[in-house]
């Protein structure tokens, strides 16, 4: 009776034996890499920027055709869509400031 026992042990329960039992946790590692694609997401696309600070102002394809600019004050979101650009321009104006295009194509705005 007791060599029933000891053999029963060592060849162990058919709870081991069932597939089942490993894709339990195949729902845990699932959320885990969601979560951790969600952080990379983030980080990437500087969403951080837009969702907790007052306010900023991101150029999305810069220098292009479809350029667009987007500034954040005071909680309102403003896009401004770049447009075909004119050779003359009308009205009354003032200059408010200068830009200036480095060796390295970088453009640096100075308001006066």
């Amino acid at each position: 009776m007791r060599d029933k026992r000891v053999r029963r042990r060592l060849i162990g329960d058919n709870d081991d034996l069932n597939p089942m039992n490993s894709v339990g946790n195949l729902f845990d590692v699932a959320m885990v890499f969601s979560v951790a694609l969600m952080v990379a997401l983030v980080s990437y696309l500087d969403v951080a920027d837009m969702l907790f600070n007052d306010s900023f102002t991101m150029v999305k394809n810069p220098g292009k055709d479809d350029m667009q600019i987007i500034t954040k004050e005071n909680g309102k979101i403003v896009r401004y869509q770049a447009q075909e650009s004119t050779t003359s321009a009308q009205g009354k104006g003032k200059r408010v400031g200068a830009a200036y295009q480095l060796d390295n194509g970088e453009i640096i705005y100075i308001p006066e």
